[in-house]
């Protein structure tokens, strides 16, 4: 054994062979760091498509890489039932009435004028202050039955799934924020364990490589270190799923778990915090219950509530006198567009919606928290494991380049 030391360490090339290790761990670091770069950019299509450039993983299957995170995570968590009784349907009413009680004129008159300005604004002030009064006095009374009504039915009303993976599919930057920042740890984990595991095959890659100096050792194990690194760190992640507790004496107890399941509180802080401050805010949902695909149940819902507003008393009365019984009807409908209007202006203001999520978000944060580690590798665990064996095989063709350099630029004509 000595006689192989003594001629390893007496080689005149011994710094050749002593760069190997180094070089082996630049190439695991390198193909690790492409890998994860590769997973999430470009954004768009990158070359001649169909088949030839690429896109990164996430953005390219967005939709899907969405809808598996939404199911496996928020519909388990809660349903859009709680989620809209934690906004607090009186709240979003009050909130409203507050910001509508001091624009009712403005409103008032933009709907009058645009209907026919020049009898509008010739109609007597005691007229028009008569509206004014009257669907101010009203307005609390409808806001507070239209809510109730809408927390009743918000079911039919909103898609909170389709919400969600409409809202990450328009922006393909978000949905990359959502796995980049739930799983930041774990990234950078992936792409430093690249160096460690590198160094460890190339000092393998070393003696063999003295030993037995075959033109395919270097590129092989070049080829080797970029899968073997990939997949190693991937499964690091995740694996063992729950906590193994080994003993080595002397050594003291350590507890083996996957990284990303040991971060689980928080992880789901940054997630519950991403999905209420970005994606699921009140002003969101409160647009697609609105304007969504389901808008026209709102409408009719909306419709129902301000009829006795509209059909009764002086209000009636003075836009028959202004618009005439024919232009009534649309009256009605510009009405309704209007109360749409004044309704999401009002979530426009950051304190309010800041307010309804920090609500929601603990809500979600709990629950997310008293998962088990099946239910809770599902977040992330989608990011690598669609066509992650691409990601593999990136690895393994860069280090196979690596490994022939390597051949090319310090051994050749070593080869035996």
């Amino acid at each position: 054994m000595m006689e192989y030391i003594n001629e390893f360490l007496s080689h005149p090339d011994l710094y050749k062979y002593l760069a190997i290790p180094f070089i082996a761990a630049i190439v695991g670091w390198s193909t690790n760091w492409v890998a994860i770069k590769l997973t999430f950019y470009p954004i768009e299509f990158f070359g001649i498509p169909p088949y030839i450039g690429w896109q990164g993983i996430i953005p390219r299957k967005g939709e899907k890489m969405a809808r598996i995170t939404v199911e496996n995570t928020l519909t388990k968590i809660s349903t859009m039932s709680e989620i809209f009784e934690e906004f607090e349907p009186e709240a979003i009413a009050h909130h409203i009435i507050k910001v509508a009680d001091s624009r009712i004129e403005e409103f008032t008159d933009d709907i009058m004028t645009d209907r026919n300005a020049i009898l509008w604004e010739n109609l007597p002030n005691v007229m028009k202050n008569r509206v004014y009064s009257r669907a101010r006095k009203q307005l609390p009374s409808i806001m507070d039955s239209m809510l109730e009504d809408m927390q009743a039915n918000i079911e039919d009303l909103i898609d909170p799934e389709e919400l969600i993976v409409k809202q990450l599919c328009t922006d393909k930057n978000l949905l990359n924020r959502v796995f980049q920042e739930c799983g930041d740890a774990e990234l950078r984990f992936v792409i430093n364990s690249g160096l460690w595991f590198g160094f460890l095959f190339g000092v393998v890659q070393m003696f063999v490589w003295f030993f037995y100096p075959a033109g395919w050792v270097l590129p092989f194990f070049g080829f080797l270190v970029g899968i073997a690194t990939n997949w190693l760190a991937l499964n690091l992640i995740f694996r063992p799923l729950n906590p193994i507790k080994i003993r080595i004496w002397p050594l003291p107890t350590i507890t083996l778990h996957g990284l990303f399941l040991k971060r689980q509180n928080a992880v789901s802080e940054v997630f519950c915090r991403l999905i209420t401050t970005d994606i699921l805010t009140i002003g969101v949902v409160m647009g697609e219950i609105f304007k969504g695909p389901r808008s026209d149940r709102t409408k009719a819902m909306i419709k129902k509530h301000l009829r006795p507003l509209i059909d009764g008393g002086v209000v009636k009365t003075v836009a028959q006198l202004t618009v005439g019984p024919e232009g009534f009807v649309d009256l009605k409908r510009t009405i309704e567009a209007k109360t749409i209007e004044m309704s999401l202006s009002s979530f426009d203001d950051p304190v309010f919606t800041k307010e309804r999520g920090v609500v929601v978000e603990k809500m979600f944060r709990d629950r997310m928290q008293a998962m088990t580690s099946e239910e809770f590798q599902d977040l992330l665990r989608p990011a690598f494991q669609e066509d992650e064996w691409i990601l593999i095989l990136v690895g393994g063709v860069l280090g196979l380049a690596a490994g022939f350099g390597q051949l090319l630029v310090m051994f050749a004509g070593v080869t035996g």
